[in-house]
C-alpha cells in the first residue's frame, strides 16, 4: 500500500542488489494492518452491525475500544505512505519519483473502484439497496491514491515546503466545517464536496460513496513526506525525536480536546453516568473527515510507539514485519477472506448465501456473533493471512520485476 522505504540501515538482497528497509516502519505498519483487520471483521461478522458504533450513546466499553483502537490505522497508513515517498528521494530523481507516485496513485484509485469495492459487496452488477447501482466505496486506498497524485506534483517543492503545507492543511481544514459540513454519505452532492465531506456521486451504473473526504488525508501524506528526514537520522537520534514529537502531539490533543475551542466539531461533555462514559465521550473524535484533534490523538501515540519499536524482538515482531512489508497484498486479500468468512458463517447460521452479496450493513437480521466471536474470527483471519503474506514478501525479496512495486 505504500512505497518501498529507503533508509540508512541497508541489507544486501539476493542477486547482488541492495534493498533498503527501516524495520520500525514495517513493524508499525504491520501492527496497524492487523488492527485494521479487526475493524473489518467486526463490520462483517458482528450481530447488529452499525456503520460506526461510536455514534451509539449506549455503546459498551469493550465495543467502544474495539472500534477506537482501529482509528490509528488510516492516519498511520497515510502518514507512512508519505514518509516512504520522502525516503525514496535519496535514490530517485524528482521526475522519477513523480512518475512513480502518479502511476501508483492512479493504480490505487482504480483498484479501490473495481477491486476493493466489489470484494466488499460481492456484487459487481449492482446492489438492490442502492437502486441497482454498482457501489464504489472510496475509502483509505482512494485517499492514499489521491494523495500520491497531489504529492507527485508538490514533491518538487522539497520536503520542507511539503511539511509546512501538510501541517497547514491538518491544522486549518476544520475552518471549512461550516462551509462543507460532515456527514450525508448517501446524499448526492457536487463532486468537489468530496474534498471535505462524505457524499455520494452518480456516474452511469456507479454510485460513488466517498467515505474518506480527501483534503485532510492529503495534508497527512504531505506531512509524512516532509517528516521523512527524521527517519534518516541515526537510530538513537531518530527515536529521541519521535518520542519528543509524539509526546508533544499527544499533549496538544489533550489540551485542544479539553478546551473544545477548535479542531473538533463533536464536543465532549461530562457524563452523568460516570467517569468511564466521560472518557469515552472525550475520545470520540471525528474521523470523516479526520479532525485536527483526531489526528493529534492518533499520530501522537503512534510516533511514541515507533520510538520504542527498535527494542522489540522475537516472533511477534517478525510476523508484524512480514505483514508490514506487503500491506497492499494484505489489504486486498483480507477483504476477500473476511467477506467469504461472513458468507460461510451466514450459511452455517441458516441464511441464504445470496443474502450476503451486498454491503455488510444489509446482512440479514439475526445474523452474526458477539464481540468475543469477532475476536475469535479475527484471530483466524490473521492466521490465514500470515502464510500468504510471507509468500508475497519472499517473492518481492527474490525478484525485481517492475510490477511487484504495485503489489
Amino acid at each position: 500500500m505504500t512505497a518501498t522505504v529507503t533508509a540508512p540501515e541497508a541489507t544486501t538482497a539476493s542477486g547482488g542488489q541492495r534493498r533498503y528497509r527501516l524495520g520500525s516502519i514495517d513493524v508499525v505498519r504491520g501492527l496497524v494492518i492487523v488492527i485494521m483487520a479487526l475493524d473489518h471483521v467486526r463490520d462483517f461478522t458482528m450481530a447488529g452491525t452499525e456503520i460506526d458504533p461510536m455514534t451509539n450513546p449506549n455503546i459498551g466499553v469493550g465495543l467502544f475500544f474495539t472500534r477506537w483502537i482501529t482509528h490509528f490505522c488510516a492516519p498511520v497508513f497515510v502518514f507512512l505512505a508519505g514518509t516512504s515517498a520522502g525516503l525514496m528521494t535519496a535514490r530517485k530523481s524528482g521526475h522519477g519519483l513523480a512518475r512513480f507516485l502518479a502511476s501508483r496513485g492512479v493504480w490505487l484509485i482504480i483498484v479501490e473502484i473495481f477491486v476493493v469495492s466489489n470484494l466488499t459487496t460481492f456484487s459487481p452488477r449492482g446492489i438492490a439497496e442502492f437502486s441497482g447501482h454498482t457501489l464504489a466505496i472510496m475509502q483509505v486506498i482512494w485517499a492514499i491514491g489521491a494523495g500520491m497524485l497531489v504529492l507527485a506534483a508538490l514533491q518538487y517543492l522539497g520536503r520542507g515546503v511539503c511539511l509546512v503545507l501538510g501541517v497547514a492543511i491538518i491544522a486549518g481544514h476544520n475552518l471549512l466545517d461550516p462551509v462543507w459540513p460532515a456527514g450525508a454519505l448517501l446524499e448526492p452532492r457536487p463532486l468537489w464536496v468530496a474534498a471535505h465531506a462524505q457524499m455520494s456521486y452518480f456516474a452511469g451504473p456507479f454510485q460513488f460513496g466517498f467515505v474518506y473526504p480527501v483534503l485532510p488525508w492529503i495534508g497527512v501524506m504531505l506531512a509524512g513526506f516532509g517528516s521523512s528526514g527524521v527517519f534518516e537520522l541515526p537510530p538513537a537520534n531518530r527515536n529521541a525525536m519521535l518520542l519528543r514529537l509524539g509526546g508533544a502531539l499527544t499533549a496538544a490533543f489533550i489540551v485542544l480536546r479539553a478546551a473544545g475551542l477548535y479542531g473538533e466539531p463533536n464536543p465532549w461533555h461530562l457524563q452523568p453516568v460516570g467517569t468511564i462514559a466521560t472518557v469515552i465521550d472525550f475520545l470520540n473524535t471525528t474521523k470523516y473527515p479526520p479532525s485536527l484533534v483526531f489526528l493529534l490523538m492518533t499520530l501522537g501515540p503512534a510516533a511514541v510507539f515507533c520510538a520504542f519499536v527498535d527494542r522489540w524482538s522475537g516472533p511477534v515482531k517478525s510476523a508484524l514485519v512480514t505483514f508490514g512489508r506487503v500491506p497492499f497484498a494484505f489489504y486486498i486479500a483480507h477483504i476477500f477472506v473476511i467477506h467469504a468468512t461472513a458468507l460461510l458463517l451466514g450459511v452455517a447460521q441458516g441464511f441464504n448465501a445470496a443474502q450476503f452479496l451486498t454491503m455488510f450493513l444489509f446482512f440479514p437480521k439475526g445474523y452474526g456473533v458477539g464481540l468475543l466471536g469477532v475476536y475469535a474470527f479475527w484471530a483466524v483471519v490473521i492466521a490465514v493471512m500470515y502464510p500468504f503474506c510471507r509468500w508475497v514478501a519472499s517473492v518481492k525479496e527474490r525478484r525485481r520485476d517492475w510490477w511487484l512495486s504495485y503489489v
